[in-house]
């Protein structure tokens, strides 16, 4: 009965309950893309960092994860920690952004081959002048480069793209780390080292020596370092607070959506509401069907807006792919559902409480 009356409810006005759908599916996008760009664009951090192939990290004091303050560790430090027993190799790289979420890598392409591998070329090859760049499939897509193109204005200097290769190592846009140690005021100097031990089993002995060495430097492992790019750590959890006034916010958008939505349900539906209580409805019974409308609007909207989450993903890999990552996170779509059903529910609360309450007889005279 209360199905059937729902069902009718909703086919009786369709723009209205399609607009609401939507609108409730809006913040349910919201929260899953800016959950999965935070997860992506991390995870896609951590296996860049692992795609180096070292052992440990060491960066200067006073940097978070995810950033870098200028290149303050003399050059000539690596000689000091390529001396260390048991240390393989020690290489160093100058870190520099050129926007907000991008950073040009400079590196001295003979060591860091000797510590990753090397790059995996797509088109082109490796540096052979001072203004020579290497970018990554995703930099190049976004950009629509290709080797022998020219970058202009990045650092305020034309580059030439020698190489387009295989993204997972370290950086998007790589130059020779002389170029950017003069172009940047930091001859020199470097960023951040890494570390290869000449076997895992001194990785601990290594890290120990190297925090002796170097008390007031952040020294990780490479499993620790990695391990640290969560949505809980980042900024002191600041990201996972800005995601928790997102939820806040979508939860407000499902519950004010719902309640107007039903509010002007119920005052197009007085004279049916009326109809039910004379034929005997209790209030219990007309507040359930408001409530299983909503549900059904919440469920329905959840669904449009996982299914929308998928669209803008693949808006946003089209577009900004070297930029933003974002990843699927399907343990996040019942928690997304569940906080639109919960704003939407409290939403339809106050116009089923009106219904509930609406007197039989006035209800009939309405017009």
């Amino acid at each position: 009965m209360i199905a059937k009356l729902v069902l009718e409810n909703l086919k009786h006005k369709p723009m209205r309950s399609l607009l609401s759908v939507f609108l409730i599916a809006v913040p349910v996008t919201l929260i899953l893309c800016l959950v999965g760009l935070s997860h992506g664009m991390l995870e896609d951090s951590a296996r860049r960092m692992r795609g180096i192939g070292a052992d440990i990290i060491v960066r200067p004091p006073g940097t978070s994860v995810l950033t870098l303050s200028g290149a303050p560790i003399p050059e000539k430090m690596l000689s000091v920690l390529q001396q260390q027993s048991h240390v393989a190799l020690a290489v160093g790289m100058m870190v520099h952004p050129i926007t907000s979420v991008t950073y040009v890598t400079g590196l001295d392409l003979h060591s860091f081959n000797q510590i990753s591998g090397g790059f995996k070329y797509l088109e082109g090859g490796p540096f052979r002048g001072p203004d020579d760049a290497i970018i990554d499939q995703y930099y190049a897509r976004q950009n629509r480069l290709h080797a022998g193109d020219r970058i202009n204005g990045m650092l305020n200097r034309s580059w030439h793209v020698s190489g387009v290769v295989e993204s997972g190592k370290l950086t998007r846009v790589a130059v020779p780390i002389r170029t950017l140690q003069d172009l940047t005021g930091n001859t020199g100097k470097i960023s951040q080292l890494f570390i290869k031990a000449d076997a895992p089993a001194n990785i601990p002995t290594v890290l120990a020596e190297l925090k002796q060495l170097l008390p007031d430097y952040n020294i990780y492992t490479m499993e620790e370092f990695t391990s640290l790019f969560t949505v809980d750590t980042v900024q002191g959890g600041a990201l996972r607070n800005f995601i928790d006034v997102m939820i806040a916010i979508g939860v407000v958008i499902g519950f004010a959506v719902v309640l107007l939505s039903m509010y002007m349900a119920v005052l197009q539906r007085t004279r049916e509401i009326g109809i039910l209580k004379a034929l005997g409805a209790s209030r219990w019974f007309i507040l359930k069907i408001i409530l299983a409308e909503a549900a059904v609007l919440g469920i329905g909207g959840a669904i449009v807006g996982i299914a929308l989450s998928f669209a803008a993903r693949a808006l946003i890999q089209a577009l900004y792919p070297a930029s933003l990552t974002q990843a699927v996170t399907p343990e996040w779509w019942p928690i997304a559902a569940g906080i639109s059903l919960v704003g939407v529910l409290l939403g339809a609360l106050y116009p089923g409480l009106s219904a509930a309450r609406l007197d039989p007889i006035e209800a009939l005279a309405y017009e």
